[in-house]
């Protein structure tokens, strides 16, 4: 029995702090659902970059989303003091019994030291000193590489303050919101395609060393195209992506639906919630419709399948059985480019789509 469990009673104010990307951040979802169903009196804030607020706003077990820019690391000294010390202030004034950090940094155990919370937690660092180890009440432990769901690696910090999740509060929690909805649905309407019935292909990601080459994912449009699908493609507003969605394009028989470069991530989450079926890579599109429950293939190279896959939702995870996967590094040799995805047949993914479909109900339209 755990000797050191906190008493949830006397927690009133919670802080909840990764610093990393959308997907990273999304994933810590059941964290703030756990923690208010286990206790609905406290009032649960998190700390995200601000790129990322997205990931949590209208989430009903989350209080105030507190933001860090990361440009603030581009202004003047006295500028950037400022910022940091009015953020400092804030949470300082909401005074926090429980902290929670998901990644520790230097900063994040500057930032418990200050804020001199009764409890806090964060994963236990190999060779770590001190001052970090004094700073927090509680130490989670870490598994081996690629063996554990990162889902189940940020519940890890509350086991191990005594707090058990049950299994119907661990699903990825994502709120689009009224006004995301309703453009998703004049878009889908403006473009003749009925809610529910379609397959959304969002190619790229973030780092192309995850993506599967644009003339194979153009060659699985057309042969969905041949069933009687209609496909929406989307993509987000970058140079590279729409340079990619172009490629795919330019490959295919009959035009797809391109909504690429339109939507914020609230709308893509209510257009990926509209869908029938997600294609995609390792990425944050991936991520946001095992929250919206869609099913969802996902092609996988170099990184962990065990600790990214599409998380509690009806899925296929496509790869190669290869010896040197995942290595998780960018590309083969660190040469952006990685054979274990490139060299999936278009027959793999459509097979494991059909699949999918025959398995899974069709949605509901919303």
């Amino acid at each position: 029995m755990l000797n050191d469990a906190i008493d949830l009673s006397q927690v009133r104010r919670a802080l909840v702090i990764r610093l990393m990307h959308h997907g990273d951040v999304l994933l810590t979802s059941p964290v703030f659902t756990v923690l208010k169903s286990h206790a609905p009196h406290i009032e649960i804030d998190a700390l995200v970059y601000h790129e990322t607020r997205e990931m949590l706003t209208l989430h009903p077990a989350v209080s105030h989303v507190f933001t860090i820019d990361r440009n603030w690391k581009k202004l003047g000294a006295w500028q950037r003091l400022r910022h940091e010390l009015a953020l400092y202030s804030s949470l300082k004034a909401r005074g926090y019994q429980l902290v929670v950090v998901l990644n520790s940094s230097n900063r994040t155990t500057a930032l418990v030291r200050l804020l001199k919370p009764r409890w806090s937690v964060v994963p236990d660092m190999p060779g770590s000193g001190r001052f970090f180890r004094k700073t927090f009440s509680h130490r989670h432990g870490l598994p081996p590489a690629n063996t554990r769901h990162i889902v189940e690696m940020h519940l890890d910090a509350l086991r191990r303050l005594g707090v058990y999740p049950a299994e119907n509060e661990m699903r990825l929690a994502i709120v689009a919101g009224d006004e995301a909805e309703r453009t998703v649905r004049r878009l889908l309407a403006g473009n003749e395609v009925r809610p529910g019935r379609f397959i959304l292909v969002h190619p790229g990601s973030r780092w192309f060393y995850k993506c599967w080459p644009a003339d194979k994912m153009a060659g699985l449009v057309n042969a969905l195209h041949e069933q009687g699908w209609q496909v929406v493609l989307s993509g987000a507003p970058s140079a590279e992506e729409a340079a990619m969605i172009q490629a795919v394009k330019a490959g295919l028989g009959r035009p797809a639906v391109d909504l690429s470069g339109q939507l914020s991530l609230k709308q893509l989450a209510a257009l990926i919630a509209q869908a029938r079926l997600f294609v995609g890579v390792d990425s944050l599109p991936m991520h946001l419709a095992a929250a919206v429950q869609t099913p969802v293939v996902a092609l996988f190279g170099p990184s962990r399948d065990k600790v990214w896959g599409p998380w509690r939702v009806a899925h296929r995870q496509v790869s190669l059985d290869l010896p040197c996967r995942p290595c998780n590094l960018a590309g083969c040799g660190g040469g952006e480019r990685s054979e274990c995805i490139e060299r999936i047949p278009v027959r793999q993914v459509l097979a494991a789509v059909e699949s999918l479909l025959a398995e899974t109900e069709p949605r509901q339209a919303c």
